[in-house]
This record gives C-alpha cells, structure tokens and sequence, in this order.
C-alpha cells in the first residue's frame, strides 16, 4: 500500500468524525471502530500517514485513552470525545497526543468564548444550569471530537505531507 493511501484514509476518517460531531454532537461507535481497524491495518502494511509502527499504534491507543478517561469520569467530556482520542494515538502515536489535545482544547476554548458572545450568555448562569453549558439547538455546542480530528490534520500537514517540517 501506497503512503498516499493511508493519508487519505486518515484524512476521510477525519472528516467523517467532524462531520458527525458537527451534525449531532455524537460519534457512531461503527465509525470509531472503523478508525481504529484502519489506524492498526496502516500501521501493519506500514502505509500511515506518520509512519506509526503496529507496535506505537497499540500505546498511542492506550495513552489517549488514559489522558481523557479522567475527563469523562468528571462529566466534562463525552465517551466519544475520548474513544476518538485514543484512535488518533492510534494514528499518529503518543508523541502527538499533546500537541492535538493542546490544539483541540485552544479552538474549542475560541469557540466557547464566541458562543457566550453571539448568544450573549451571562457568566451568572454557569452555577445554576444543569447539563451542557453551552446548547445550540438541543445541542451541546463545542464539538471537541471535531476540534480533534481538525488539530490532527494540522499536524498531517505540518510533520506527514510533502514539504511539511517532517
């Protein structure tokens, strides 16, 4: 298998996660699944996008399933928002996992800040709302596992594709 392959199957899985979190702020578990049978398959014909060995490609899994398990323990992050982290270890390795949650983290921060301007919400309110903070048509309104898969890409760019920083 070609390089070029495994970069567009990271890319259309990427999108495929913004997309669904972006619909309906939820991640079918058959599309998790799907990225992690493909991460691992890259990593063993040795076509991923950022060269991650089988062996990189199971500790990329486990770290970014550990790194957000405590968030989702708290009730401030979605099941999915950590099942697609602990892919995206799977792709890109551990190494990487910190720059994206960085990355993840800065845009969704950018995107709460414009939501409680556009929707003129009052810091008041914080303490006295149940369930999601920020609602957008029934919806909770930050789609962390969009933000994700948008820092990965980023990365792709940067450190995978031809002319990035390697």
């Amino acid at each position: 298998m070609d390089e070029f392959v495994g970069i567009f199957l990271f890319i259309f899985w990427c999108g495929v996660v913004a997309i669904c979190d972006c619909r309906s702020r939820r991640i079918p578990n058959s599309i998790v699944i799907a990225g992690l049978v493909t991460a691992f398959a890259c990593a063993f014909v040795e076509c991923g996008p950022f060269g991650i060995s089988f062996a990189r490609a199971g500790l990329g899994v486990l770290v970014g399933l550990l790194a957000l398990m405590p968030f989702f323990a708290l009730g401030v992050m979605g099941a999915a928002d950590v099942k697609v982290f602990a892919v995206l270890g799977a792709w890109c390795g551990m190494n990487a996992l910190l720059g994206l949650w960085m990355a993840a983290s800065l845009a969704a921060g950018i995107h709460a800040a414009w939501l409680l301007i556009t929707t003129r919400t009052r810091l008041s309110v914080f303490g006295h709302r149940e369930g999601a903070t920020f609602e957008l048509a029934g919806k909770a309104s930050t789609p962390y596992a969009a933000c994700l898969t948008v820092a990965a890409c980023g990365w792709l760019a940067l450190h995978a594709l031809p002319g990035g920083l390697q």
